[in-house]
């Protein structure tokens, strides 16, 4: 947990009626985890609200799930319930804002109070590379060729993560130790290569039951909300060890999250098309809804010394392979899911310079490093970076504007070896 008290205008208004997001909070003064919701620049505890009657047009069911530490329960009652809590704070957040201020400050803390818990208990967490431009720009800085793996044109690739690794906002990343190839040979030591990963991950919502998997069509009806993630990797411990099992020490040290999960409800405006599908994929990965990608900018900041340095921006609906795409093909197998799982989408990149979401494509595998400043360069991230994710969804200034707030770590030195 952590508390991140630099929060910008911009990112305030973020967080209007439109948006309504949901996340586990705590202060110094009540510092018992509550869920909670946002409205600009306030945090409104939400089991306050209910247990002094603001809430009681809720079912019973869930008002008792928001009095726990978790989103769990919560995201586990289904996307009606969810629309139903997110109508209910609307509208009792809706009034005046003078009025809502007066009438409801008792339940509410400035966002610069806050301290941030994850918002759900993690049981799984799968990692999925759905960027056809990601893909090809990594082999390429690893491998010297634009080659697609014999897999990614049928279903989105991915693998199964760590989820006790991953962490709430804010939370520091120690370097991690391990093996890897270097001059002298394969050398055991604090990675020389750490990288992040600009990302976007569904929390799942209703469970699915083991050995039945999820129709395309009924997938978002199985999504609690978004989130941003960074999936920090060692790429030179990474690259050790991929063969023959994929990843490993490289991807398990760190994965950092933004603090909210913004619902899929409050993403509706922004449904919109992604790119046609080069090969017919199969039944089960069919979508007959067209607009299955959402228009969503992403950007990614490494910030040195207090500057802050954007090094990427992308876009969500670049990406080939949709999160329904993901969903159907997690369960395709009978795999269950469970409400508070992750899937990630992987990297989220584009075709063209500065749209690249992870410094190994950036670099080229660290071969070429990118000027941040006149002083400043990078291959790979040093101890003290920042790395800021953020990401946003309609015309800034408008009240249909909804963001993720921010991504937020940073890197610090590993543990010494004689200590190992």
């Amino acid at each position: 947990m952590t508390s991140l008290t630099s929060q910008s205008g911009d990112e305030n208004s973020q967080f209007g009626l439109a948006n309504i997001p949901f996340g586990v909070v705590s202060t110094k003064a009540d510092p018992i985890p509550k869920i909670a919701t946002r409205l600009f620049d306030q945090v409104y505890l939400i089991p306050n609200l209910v247990a002094n009657g603001h809430l009681d047009q809720l079912s019973p069911s869930t008002r008792s799930s928001l009095f726990q530490p978790t989103l769990n329960q919560l995201a586990s009652l289904g996307r009606l319930e969810h629309k139903s809590v997110r109508k209910a704070l609307q509208e009792l957040l809706g009034d005046d804002q003078s009025k809502v201020k007066d009438k409801l400050a008792t339940y509410s803390v400035n966002i610069s109070e806050v301290i941030y818990h994850l918002p759900v208990t993690v049981g799984d967490f799968s990692d999925f590379s759905c960027s056809r431009d990601h893909v090809l720009n990594a082999g390429e800085a690893v491998m010297g060729v634009r080659q697609l793996p014999p897999g990614f044109l049928h279903f989105p690739v991915g693998y199964g993560g760590r989820c006790s690794s991953i962490l709430a906002p804010g939370t520091f990343v120690r370097r991690p130790l391990g093996q890897f190839r270097s001059p002298e040979g394969v050398t055991f030591g604090p990675s020389r290569a750490v990288d992040f990963e600009l990302e976007v991950a569904v929390i799942v919502g209703k469970p699915s039951a083991f050995g039945e998997p999820i129709n395309i069509k009924q997938a978002e009806d199985h999504i609690f909300g978004f989130l941003l993630l960074n999936d920090w990797s060692a790429r030179d411990i990474q690259g050790l060890e991929m063969n023959p099992l994929g990843p490993f020490n490289g991807k398990s040290f760190g994965t950092s999250i933004s603090p909210w999960i913004v619902t899929i409800d409050a993403l509706e405006p922004f449904r919109t098309t992604g790119p046609d599908k080069e090969l017919a994929p199969a039944k089960y990965l069919q979508n007959q809804q067209s607009q299955s990608h959402y228009s969503i900018r992403l950007n990614a900041e490494i910030e040195v010394d207090e500057t802050r340095y954007v090094v990427c921006e992308s876009r969500f609906e670049w990406l080939y392979w949709t999160v329904s795409d993901m969903i159907a093909h997690q369960t395709i197998n009978g795999c269950p899911l469970n409400a508070g799982d992750i899937l990630a989408t992987g990297t989220v990149s584009g075709s063209t310079p500065g749209s690249h979401g992870c410094l190994l494509e950036i670099t080229k595998g660290g071969k070429e490093p990118v000027s941040l400043a006149k002083d400043v360069a990078r291959r790979y991230l040093e101890d003290g970076d920042v790395i800021r994710l953020t990401g946003s969804a309609g015309i800034p200034g408008t009240q249909e504007f909804v963001g993720f707030g921010t991504c937020y770590g940073e890197l610090c030195e590993s543990i010494r070896i004689d200590q190992v």
